[in-house]
């Protein structure tokens, strides 16, 4: 499992500071945000963190979130859960290939 929280700082940073080069949705589910990223955005090694028709699933270390409460803020606020009393969050992300996207989905927990 792939946990270089620099390379996840850096996507969720592009995406804040350039929504719309992003596809911005709420999940089905209250506690989920999903993103899409156009796949020609350079990103720092998409070979592991955004692998090609696969799954990377991480859960981010208390300090990642700690450190960056104002920047996931941003995020978690995108979803329908309107307390902002989570303590967990797990990245999913992938190179959706066929479609030309990368996938980033955020699990507040």
């Amino acid at each position: 499992m792939a946990s270089n929280s620099d390379t996840i700082y850096h996507v969720l940073s592009y995406i804040k500071a350039h929504p719309a080069k992003a596809t911005i949705r709420p999940d089905k589910y209250d506690n989920v945000v999903e993103m899409y990223l156009d796949d020609d955005v350079k990103l720092g090694n998409p070979e592991i963190y955004f692998p090609s028709q696969r799954l990377e699933v991480n859960r981010m270390a208390p300090d990642f979130v700690s450190m960056n409460s104002d920047l996931l803020d941003y995020f978690h606020d995108k979803t329908a859960v309107k307390d902002s009393s989570y303590h967990d969050l797990w990245i999913t992300t992938s190179h959706l290939a066929n479609r030309n996207k990368y996938l980033i989905d955020l699990s507040f927990e």
